[in-house]
């Protein structure tokens, strides 16, 4: 099957910032594609140029195979497209909120009635399908605005931050419905400030930063990228965080990183398993107790902080910050 997404060269300007600087990026058919990157990176400037809310300076955008800067009509008719925040309206039901989207579709009042009742038990709403959307939780409001975006049977979802706010089951509950979308033969297209997120969800990773991608593949070619496994460790007491990282930095190929929510010490190391021979014999000598040690892959997270220089914000964009600087 052809790409859902190819597009190239692609540059966008306001004034003297570059939102997007001679972006190239690919998403197959058929699978999940998230976009990663450090707030005004470009994310947001890129999903609304896909979803033809704003025209690109230059290059080339094939959505589906459409021409999106020629035919952005066409383009609309495949494609839905779901926020950072939902879109609905709490004086209604929810039935009556995607219905009222499926008749903006221009489908016929028959239609847009059957095919709101399908989505809502897609993604398991029909009990709360007659209830007023202001007595629905956050997690229930995301999914109904993620059912509107669906109820048009676009080929392609784009979804920005679609977890954003939410509380952890919340957000599992959203990861499931995505899965099963995409196992319906929706193509998925998400933005994310949660790495556990892409790592959850796509098949493919694109990184972007100032414009331009970076890096690309599945969750385990860019682990394997970084280059470098990660020891960890855990210690018995909180108060021994400090002498682990020390033994840490002797071996490590970069400062060690100290968790105080976990109580972990991590680092990168080059030769893993001969430096964690080493570790674990420091930690003797110096009479460190150890709940936990252990040598691993590194997280996206550290994929991207090695990639970027910096860590992803989890926090969520601002909106004005989106608009100027994505």
């Amino acid at each position: 099957m052809p790409p859902i997404i190819e597009a190239t060269g692609l540059t966008k300007h306001y004034g003297d910032v570059h939102a997007l600087a001679g972006l190239d990026l690919v998403a197959e058919s058929g699978r999940v594609t998230a976009l990663l990157g450090p707030n005004g990176a470009g994310k947001t400037t890129f999903i609304s140029a896909v979803a033809t809310l704003l025209k690109p300076d230059s290059g080339t955008l094939h959505v589906a195979g459409v021409d999106a800067l020629r035919d952005p009509k066409a383009v609309r008719r495949t494609i839905g497209l779901a926020g950072q925040y939902a879109s609905v309206e709490e004086a209604m039901t929810g039935l009556e909120n995607v219905e009222m989207v499926a008749r903006l579709f221009g489908l016929d009042k028959a239609t847009a009635k059957r095919r709101s009742a399908e989505v809502l038990e897609l993604l398991d709403l029909t009990d709360a399908g007659d209830r007023l959307v202001r007595t629905y939780s956050g997690g229930m409001r995301r999914r109904l605005d993620l059912g509107a975006s669906l109820v048009g049977r676009p080929q392609l979802l784009l979804l920005d931050e679609p977890t954003t706010g939410l509380d952890p089951r919340s957000r599992m509950e959203l990861w499931e419905a995505i899965r099963n979308l995409v196992a319906d033969g929706t193509d998925v297209l998400l933005t994310t400030q949660y790495l556990e997120e892409a790592d959850q969800l796509a098949r493919d990773v694109v990184i972007i930063d100032h414009g331009k991608v970076i890096a690309s593949g599945t969750p385990d070619e860019l682990k394997g990228k970084a280059g470098r496994d990660v020891i960890e460790v855990r210690p018995r007491s909180g108060s021994d965080l400090a002498g682990i990282s020390e033994v840490l930095a002797g071996v490590a190929a970069e400062p060690p990183r100290t968790d105080d929510d976990t109580q972990r010490v991590s680092a990168s190391v080059d030769g893993g398993a001969d430096q964690l021979a080493t570790v674990v014999r420091l930690l003797d000598e110096r009479g460190l107790v150890v709940d936990d040690i252990g040598l691993r892959r590194p997280t996206l997270d550290e994929v991207f902080l090695a990639l970027t220089g910096q860590p992803l914000d989890p926090s969520p964009t601002d909106p004005d910050a989106s608009a100027d600087a994505a």
